[in-house]
């Protein structure tokens, strides 16, 4: 089945007002950028957004937060991005803080059919005593606490312990961005991009994937296909152009070297090489 369509936006003209978005990428890294844009560009809004984290300021998920259009987040981070601080603290948007493996565990969970899982992470804090501030008023006033979540002992190899429950996550639509991929949707990811990708991708009852090189059924080695088509229904072959605009979140690079002055030591040494050879 070829799921390969026209474009971005033909892909996503049919998601809705008010619809649960999965969307892969951490940080910066692996976001499927022209998909988001395309979101945008389609003016839909009251979303709730399940990600990491909400982007940058003015990238990625941050578009969408920018022009209002997020009702609701669950995500692990807030940080790099200080109108998404704003906009929680405000009581612009209501926000469900999860662990970051709780929650790439409940987006798993989602997108294999199993409900719910335990955890040990969490047990003694709020995050399963509930009372953890989701949504603001005008004021600073919490309105919203996230409720209490159901605990349990087990017995382990150290002894018992105890659990909390945590329920899947079900998206209506999942966007994800791959480094290759076919028109079947098998989807193969590169290096530190694959982050919440595949967990994404398994996860929405519509999965759309963005990919940088478009190839033929058959030209993937099956060892490497990280997300196999099943989970994918809408492909889309990005540009050239597309596919190279990529952002870095933070530039943390060192100061150039200062060029040898002439006459330097590390003048003499190439001349000593350049004429006596390395040696050995």
């Amino acid at each position: 089945m070829d799921k390969v369509v026209k474009n971005a936006h033909t892909a996503v003209a049919d998601i809705p007002d008010g619809a649960r978005l999965a969307v892969g990428g951490f940080g910066l890294c692996g976001i499927p950028s022209v998909l988001i844009e395309a979101v945008l560009e389609a003016g839909t809004t009251d979303l709730e957004a399940v990600s990491n984290n909400c982007g940058v300021d003015e990238w990625g998920l941050g578009r969408l937060l920018f022009a209002k259009r997020l009702r609701r987040m669950i995500s692990s981070y807030v940080g790099e991005n200080k109108e998404f601080a704003r906009q929680y603290l405000s009581g612009e948007l209501e926000v469900e803080l999860t662990p970051q493996g709780t929650l790439a565990e409940r987006m798993r969970a989602g997108g294999s059919g199993i409900p719910g899982f335990y955890t040990a992470t969490g047990v003694g804090t709020q995050v399963a005593e509930g009372g953890l501030p989701w949504k603001y008023d005008t004021e600073g006033n919490v309105i919203v606490a996230s409720p209490p979540k159901e605990t349990r002992v087990f017995s382990t190899a150290e002894g018992e312990r105890e659990y909390v429950l945590e329920e899947a996550i079900v998206a209506d639509f999942a966007l994800v961005r791959a480094r290759k991929g076919d028109r079947h949707g098998n989807l193969v990811y590169r290096d530190s991009a694959r982050n919440f990708n595949p967990l994404a991708a398994m996860c929405g009852r519509v999965t759309i994937a963005e990919v940088e090189e478009l190839v033929e059924p058959g030209e993937l080695d099956p060892n490497d296909v990280h997300t196999p088509g099943v989970y994918v229904q809408r492909v889309v072959a990005l540009t050239p152009e597309q596919a190279k605009d990529k952002r870095i979140e933070k530039v943390t690079t060192r100061p150039r070297p200062e060029p040898a002055r002439a006459g330097s030591a590390g003048d003499a040494l190439v001349d000593d090489v350049a004429t006596h050879g390395l040696g050995g």
